[in-house]
C-alpha cells in the first residue's frame, strides 16, 4: 500500500480555456512525496497542467496549493522560489552558453551579477561566484556530463540536453520536480541512467510528478499513478489498479471513458 501523508501538492478545479478549446476541465488532484506518475492520451491536458502548476500560464479557474500555500497565478520564478521546478519535454537550455554556464546559473540563492552589486558586495559577491562554479562541476559528475563541461549547451546530443535540465533543476534545490517526458527521444541506455538518477533522488528526499507515455515505465517507477483525460482527472491509484482499469483501457484505445 501506498503510505499515507499529507500532500505537498493540491490542484483544485483547475480550469483553463485556448478560445473555444478547453484544455482543462476541472481537473483536481493531489501530490505527496515520493514518484507520481501523470498519464493519459495525447491532448489529456497534461503539459498544460505543468504550465498552470509552474506559473508557465495562469487558470481561468480553480487554485494550485504547495505545502499549503496558494501559489494560483505565481510566476514561475515565484513558484521555483518555492520549491517547486519543472522541465520540459523539448529542453530549454541556453545553447549558445557552455553545460558550466547553464548550470551555474541555476542555484536560487545567488546575489546577481552587477558592476555596483560587485563593489557593494567585495568578497561575498566573489564567494558567491565559486560556490556556484563548484556546485555546477559537483552536478555535472553526478550526472555524467562534466566531459562536455565546456561544450556550448546547443551542441549536446538529445539524451545530454535532458540530464543538463535535470541537474540544472536539482541546483534549484526543489521539493517537488515536474518532469515532462525526460525520457522523449532518449536512447535505451541513457534512459535507464536517467531513470537511476530519478529513484536515487526519490531515495534522497525529493519527489517528483512523471509525464510519461511508456505506461511500463510509469508502471515500474512511480508509486501511484493520476491518469488525466479531456482535461479532466479520470482516476488515481496504484499502478496495478491504474494498469486494469476499464476507464482507462478504454481511453487510451479510444473507447468511451465515461
Amino acid at each position: 500500500m501506498v503510505a499515507v501523508s499529507d500532500p505537498i501538492l493540491e490542484v483544485d478545479g483547475v480550469e483553463k480555456y485556448f478560445g473555444g478549446i478547453t484544455a482543462l476541465d476541472g481537473a483536481s488532484f493531489d501530490v505527496e512525496s515520493g514518484i507520481t506518475g501523470l498519464i493519459g492520451p495525447n491532448g489529456a491536458g497534461k503539459s498544460t497542467m505543468f504550465d498552470c502548476i509552474t506559473g508557465f500560464r495562469d487558470p481561468d479557474g480553480g487554485s494550485v496549493w504547495f505545502r499549503g500555500e496558494d501559489v494560483t497565478g505565481d510566476s514561475p520564478s515565484a513558484v521555483a522560489n518555492r520549491g517547486v521546478v519543472r522541465t520540459f519535454q523539448i529542453p530549454h537550455e541556453l545553447p549558445e552558453m557552455t553545460v558550466r554556464e547553464n548550470l551555474a546559473l541555476a542555484p536560487r540563492d545567488q546575489r546577481g551579477e552587477s558592476l555596483v552589486a560587485s563593489w557593494a558586495r567585495g568578497d561575498g559577491y566573489y564567494e558567491d561566484e565559486q560556490r556556484a562554479q563548484r556546485r555546477a562541476v559537483e552536478a555535472a559528475e553526478r550526472f555524467e556530463i562534466s566531459h562536455v563541461l565546456d561544450t556550448p549547451a546547443g551542441e549536446l546530443s538529445g539524451g545530454q540536453r535532458k540530464l543538463l535540465e535535470l541537474a540544472r533543476a536539482l541546483l534549484t534545490e526543489p521539493d517537488l520536480v515536474l518532469l515532462d517526458e525526460p525520457l522523449a527521444g532518449v536512447n535505451p541506455t541513457l534512459e535507464e541512467r536517467i531513470l537511476d538518477h530519478i529513484q536515487t533522488l526519490a531515495a534522497e528526499g525529493y519527489s517528483f510528478l512523471f509525464i510519461e507515455h511508456d505506461i511500463d515505465v510509469i508502471m515500474e517507477h512511480c508509486q501511484e499513478v493520476i491518469v488525466m483525460h479531456q482535461g479532466r482527472v479520470l482516476m488515481r491509484g496504484e499502478p496495478e489498479a491504474v494498469r486494469t482499469d476499464d476507464r482507462v483501457v478504454d481511453a487510451y484505445l479510444g473507447g468511451d471513458a465515461e
